[in-house]
């Protein structure tokens, strides 16, 4: 396998210089699945109305999105779709309300710009990338006509939880995320905030959040311009997350003084 695997990196490497020795861009298409698993008692009315909720958010957290790239740009979009109407089961409605992020990663000069907007205010979110501590594989695998490589980085995260007061807290967990990449595309780059591996990222899985890769089109005849987003309100991302946390916080405040008095359950993810 050893020496199989030498031939075959070899062989893509030779391919990668030949892409390298000219300018090129792209588009991938990415689908995304989100794992949902709610807690909550085990009666038979709850039982029932736990399936309903995980049955409209699994369907509502299946989204396309577009990463459009050259050598050191990239632009990674949501792709917007008709919004199907979700009929109320038993006084339930699930509604997902997703802002139309804009995430620009420029991998030559180490930085991101999101454009995001979070209840009605835009911001524009400035930082430098993270570079993750992945660990290379040997292990193959094809993504359509690609040679897909493996490589993992283990990390501990903070998250929020509800309490049962209602009131929201702060937890640390272990996470481990799995990437398959191809140097046959030799950028530095992927889908949301991911990069740092020697090709691009067709596949990542988190344990709840998979992307997927369907398609991908290089030098497309249609023109590709990535500009830098640049309209909102200018914070770097620790202090996005403190306007994030408070304002959550406050959801919850109001959603504690109506309690029991709504049919429907509103879900915001940044917007």
């Amino acid at each position: 396998m050893k020496v199989y695997m030498s031939f075959l990196v070899a062989a893509i490497l030779l391919v990668v210089t030949k892409m390298d020795a000219q300018e090129f861009k792209g588009k991938a298409i990415y689908k995304s699945h989100r794992k949902v698993d709610l807690k909550m008692d085990d009666n038979d009315k709850n039982s029932e109305m736990k399936k309903q909720i995980q049955e409209q958010l699994r369907k509502q957290f299946q989204q396309e999105y577009t990463l459009t790239f050259d050598q050191y740009q990239s632009l990674y979009k949501k792709n917007e779709k008709l919004a199907a109407p979700a009929p109320a089961s038993n006084g339930i409605q699930i509604t997902i309300s997703e802002g139309s992020d804009l995430l620009y990663k420029n991998i030559k000069e180490k930085r991101f710009v999101n454009q995001t907007e979070i209840y009605g205010k835009q911001f524009l979110i400035k930082d430098s990338l993270i570079t993750k501590s992945w660990t290379l594989v040997n292990e193959t695998k094809n993504i359509g006509i690609y040679t897909c490589f493996k490589a993992t980085f283990s990390e501990t995260y903070e998250t929020q939880t509800i309490t049962e007061e209602g009131k929201l807290d702060k937890v640390a967990k272990d996470r481990l995320t799995t990437a398959w990449y191809t140097p046959q595309i030799p950028i530095n780059n992927g889908p949301e905030d991911f990069n740092g591996l020697p090709g691009l990222i067709l596949e990542i899985n988190d344990g709840e959040l998979t992307l997927v890769c369907t398609r991908v089109v290089m030098n497309p005849d249609e023109s590709i311009d990535i500009k830098e987003p640049k309209k909102g309100k200018e914070v770097t991302q620790a202090k996005f997350d403190e306007i994030m946390d408070k304002k959550t916080e406050e959801q919850m405040e109001n959603m504690r003084s109506r309690r029991g008095d709504g049919e429907k359950v509103m879900i915001k993810i940044g917007g």
